[in-house]
């Protein structure tokens, strides 16, 4: 099994989570994404890492203040 198979792009991840690969990327750069790694230009990400919470939405913000 090599290491393409365990891992990622931005844009892999952006089809598999519904973003855009920007997103993924600003994401990764805000350290959202675990185990993300730049290399480059480029971002790696762990095959099989869940989309982050976006904090942006009602739901995320409704999610933080009950964890307060």
């Amino acid at each position: 099994m090599g290491l393409e198979t365990k891992l990622m792009t931005t844009k892999e991840a952006a089809a598999q989570w519904g973003i855009t690969t920007r997103r993924v990327q600003v994401l990764c750069e805000v350290g959202k994404v675990v185990g993300a790694v730049r290399m480059g230009r480029t971002w790696i990400i762990p095959r099989g890492t869940q989309k982050p919470i976006d904090g942006r939405t009602k739901q995320a913000k409704k999610g933080f203040l009950k964890e307060e």
